[in-house]
């Protein structure tokens, strides 16, 4: 083959070689660990690299001890009530006692295996395997509590760097950035913990450290109080239904003839029949006002669809939020702005005011689409409806979340290895019309409560800004930050 001719073309060289990078590394710079893989030196890693290295840095084990959770196979002991068990579902909110964990008994606890894993207050975690590797929380309680070892458990050891502090500076994008570029694995990601004296935080006065803090305990206790208002609506929605939860059976078997059971169910599953799924019922057939399903009175219901590709906001115009699974929670949907889709190739997206649940895995958890998340698309593993007006998202959303409707959701899923819901079976659950001036009051107290979250995650992302100030220009100006943010919040309040 003889070469080309062809005059060399500048512009659409460009065009090929455009948005491209190369980096050149000595054999003899790379990292403890000897990493060739390219990502790792990346540019933008490297320049922040470079610009960290210019502050006083320590690393995260000069001041803790890092360890991770259980590792004994425990899932026989699990159970509703006990002793909280964290995973890596439950990090995400940054105050883990804010999770609704699986628990566990007091012998397994106990168990000498699992002792290195028992939680202390002032304990961060994060997350170290899978997607959401860099997840973290902090543990504010002195509580009883344990966790798996999908999670870090990092220690104080000396009062130099403060607990706080340093769950702050892991949410910033310069915690971010290392903790991400030092991922290893193809088919499943994880942060090894012997990577972690790998990780540098910067070494800030005590003052400062303190000043973060702070705005992390106000954040706790607003979060704290809006938990509280949640709890008080929820109970308030399941005295109106007369829920009572000493009321229903712990039996674990029943009997049932089959033209009672498989003949109008079609379902053979043992755990579908137990006694407490008819008690649950009668309390809802004894209730004041009509019972219905879902079937009889959704505008819509429909299954959200797939997308390979994610953008940050800004990255691409048009691009709309992605809902998953893990943005639900406590009737919110919390997604942020790492997970966009185009919305080319899409037909379904959702629309304020509707719900929507997760159909795989972790099942039962619903959320209500406010204005700013609509016309987003929702994953496959979404299920998504919509209430006539006369029934409050905020209220059924609160209804959909109690034990009771948990329960009778959980019944109407399938699978053995992993609870699925399908359109289907969402149809067939009950639900109830709740007196209109009764939906009003529940509606403002969950509305509270929603005001009193969202301020705490103002004051964290506060918090986190803040460090990155103090970093990128000096301590006085993230003082200053701290006290505007702080004035515009007490003014909306």
């Amino acid at each position: 083959m003889s070469p080309s001719t062809e005059p060399f073309n500048e512009s659409r060289y460009k065009a090929l070689v455009d948005g491209l990078e190369c980096t050149e590394i000595l054999f003899s710079s790379l990292e403890r660990t000897a990493r060739v893989d390219a990502e790792f030196y990346r540019k933008g890693n490297l320049e922040i690299s470079a610009f960290l290295k210019k502050k006083t840095l320590q690393p995260f084990t000069e001041s803790f001890s890092v360890s991770d959770g259980n590792h004994m196979s425990i899932s026989d002991s699990f159970c509703d009530e006990g002793i909280p068990y964290y995973r890596g579902q439950d990090i995400y909110n940054v105050f883990i006692e804010e999770a609704s964990p699986i628990c566990i008994d007091r012998d397994t606890y106990n168990h000498p295996h699992m002792n290195r894993s028992h939680l202390k207050n002032g304990d961060v975690l994060m997350s170290i395997v899978g997607a959401i590797v860099g997840n973290s929380a902090i543990v504010t309680s002195d509580s009883e509590a344990t966790c798996s070892c999908k999670l870090a458990i990092i220690r104080s050891k000396q009062k130099d760097i403060l607990p706080e502090f340093l769950l702050t500076f892991i949410k910033t994008k310069y915690g971010q950035n290392q903790i991400q570029k030092f991922k290893r694995g193809a088919a499943q990601t994880g942060l090894l913990l012997e990577d972690f004296d790998q990780l540098f935080v910067p070494v800030l006065s005590s003052r400062f450290q303190e000043q973060v803090r702070n705005i992390i305990h106000y954040a706790q206790n607003n979060m704290a109080k809006g938990s509280e208002v949640y709890k008080n609506a929820m109970a308030f929605l399941m005295s109106t239904l007369r829920y009572n939860p000493d009321l229903i059976s712990k039996k674990g078997t029943s009997e049932k003839l089959l033209s009672d059971s498989f003949g109008i169910s079609g379902r053979l599953d043992a755990e579908y029949y137990q006694q407490k799924y008819d008690d649950i019922e009668s309390i809802l057939k004894e209730y004041d006002h009509s019972i219905t399903s879902l079937s009889d009175i959704a505008t819509y219901v429909f299954t959200g669809q797939y997308s390979e590709e994610y953008y940050n906001k800004g990255d691409l115009p048009n691009l709309r939020n992605y809902i998953r699974g893990t943005d639900i929670l406590s009737g919110q949907v919390e997604q942020d702005d790492t997970h966009c889709v185009n919305p080319k190739g899409f037909s379904k997206f959702v629309s304020t005011g509707d719900i929507v649940t997760g159909r795989v895995g972790t099942i039962g958890n619903f959320g209500v689409i406010t204005d700013n998340m609509n016309g987003a698309i929702c994953s496959d593993n979404i299920l998504c409806f919509h209430l006539p007006p006369r029934y409050l998202p905020d209220v059924y959303a609160l209804y959909f979340n109690s034990d009771l409707a948990k329960a009778l959701t959980i019944r109407m899923a399938r699978g053995s290895v992993q609870q699925r819901l399908n359109q289907e079976t969402l149809r067939k659950i009950p639900v109830p019309l709740i007196k209109h001036d009764t939906q009003i009051a529940i509606e403002a107290r969950v509305q509270e409560s929603f005001v009193l979250r969202h301020q705490a995650e103002k004051l964290i992302e506060t918090a986190v800004k803040a460090v990155e100030i103090a970093i990128e220009q000096d301590e006085d100006a993230a003082i200053v930050y701290i006290q505007n943010q702080i004035h515009l919040q007490s003014e909306v309040m």
